[in-house]
């Protein structure tokens, strides 16, 4: 599985793509999946890294999301927010018509 992490990153949250619509989603503290960034869990460290991505192997066996993968965040008042452009475009949508996608909400 790929990630998108620096190693010298302290936080790290997991998204993934659900597989019944193609949707970025994000896992939650609960093992469940959001499509609101604002829902991530946020892992502390290699090991709480290589947890969720644990949690995820379990949800690509049963054919809820793929390609799961860690990437870096910040936190501010315990809300993650993407640190790469990747991330902060795919948590916002398209980039091209702001009439369509998650800005148009």
């Amino acid at each position: 599985m790929a990630q998108h992490i620096n190693k010298k990153a302290r936080f790290h949250s997991l998204t993934a793509n659900r597989l019944l619509d193609g949707e970025p989603v994000y896992l939650t503290a609960a093992d469940d999946w959001s499509e609101a960034l604002t829902d991530a869990a946020i892992a502390d460290g290699k090991d709480q890294g290589a947890a969720l991505m644990d949690i995820a192997a379990k949800s690509v066996e049963g054919r809820v999301i793929v390609n799961p993968y860690l990437f870096d965040i910040d936190v501010e008042d315990g809300k993650p927010s993407p640190i790469s452009v990747r991330e902060q475009i795919r948590a916002a949508g398209p980039t091209v018509r702001l009439d369509l996608g998650k800005q148009a909400s």
